[in-house]
């Protein structure tokens, strides 16, 4: 059980590392992967998605904590 637990933080560590750098990169990421026109509207989305996957990664480590 013990190496279940923290399997299961380490992938949580990795979507929070993920939101993370979406949130910071998503400038970058959007002139990659997107056109000038939806660019903005892209950048706020990934922003959003990474923050989402932020919460979401440290909720996982908080409750496999308790």
């Amino acid at each position: 059980m013990p190496i279940l637990k923290i399997l299961i933080q380490i992938i949580s560590l990795i979507i929070v590392a993920i939101g993370v750098v979406m949130i910071y990169d998503a400038r970058k990421l959007s002139k990659k992967w997107f056109s000038y026109e939806d660019r903005n509207s892209v950048v706020r989305i990934l922003k959003i998605v990474g923050f989402i996957l932020s919460v979401i990664g440290a909720i996982i480590i908080i409750i496999i904590n308790i």
